[in-house]
């Protein structure tokens, strides 16, 4: 599974990538901090069963944020957002958003799955699966199956563990269960999560020698 640090690698390229002009150390540090947050569900499931990819790694969660940013900049006769951090704020707040669903929510989703749509629909949808074209077969997918042979739909938070260094085993932990901490398990994550901490680490720099502030 994908580590929370390539995680926050992946919502680092996005955030450097929309944040445009906005760009600073405080707003990048913003939409990598509200991408690994979400992980923390995993300490939830430590005493709520199927709470780890369910409760915060649900779309539902940014959907509410989406929502309420739309409301308090567009609705409201006078934005909190706005008057506190100006556009700056704005612009911050949904590149966050963007980067929660498609760097942790999503990304999860297509690594043995994420409970999308809890607590409105309790199924964890697991997205894993290829794209290719084949000079027999055509065109194939597999990343959603509703077949018999293979269902995207998996099981609930009342049948569903993913273990992980916190919480190796689901119901009481032996005493010889092994605790693994992932960092990186693919050489092609290895690879994105260091080209996502130098491309940020290259734009602060980059904002700082040329004295770039976001207005």
């Amino acid at each position: 599974m994908p580590s929370t640090l390539v995680h926050v690698a992946v919502a680092g390229l996005i955030g450097t990538a929309l944040l445009g002009h906005y760009f600073d150390l405080k707003g990048i540090l913003s939409v990598m901090g509200l991408t690994a947050f979400i992980d923390l569900d995993t300490l939830l499931g430590i005493w709520i069963q199927g709470a780890h990819r369910a409760y915060l790694h649900t779309l539902m969660f940014p959907a509410v944020l989406g929502v309420l940013l739309v409301w308090d900049v567009y609705v409201r006769d006078e934005s909190y957002l706005v008057n506190r951090w100006g556009r700056y704020g704005v612009r911050v707040v949904w590149v966050s958003i963007v980067a929660l669903v498609v760097a942790h929510s999503l990304y999860d989703a297509f690594f043995n799955g994420v409970n999308l749509f809890w607590p409105l629909h309790d199924r964890f949808y697991d997205l894993s699966g290829q794209l290719l074209v084949s000079d027999q077969r055509g065109i194939v997918q597999t990343f959603i199956e509703l077949g018999p042979d293979g269902e995207t739909a998996k099981g609930t938070t009342k049948n569903t563990h993913y273990y992980t260094g916190v919480d190796p085993t689901r119901g009481p932990e032996p005493e010889n269960a092994e605790r693994v901490f992932h960092i990186v398990n693919t050489g092609e994550r290895l690879v994105l999560m260091l080209t996502g901490f130098a491309v940020v680490v290259y734009r602060v720099f980059d904002v700082r020698r040329h004295d770039l502030s976001p207005e």
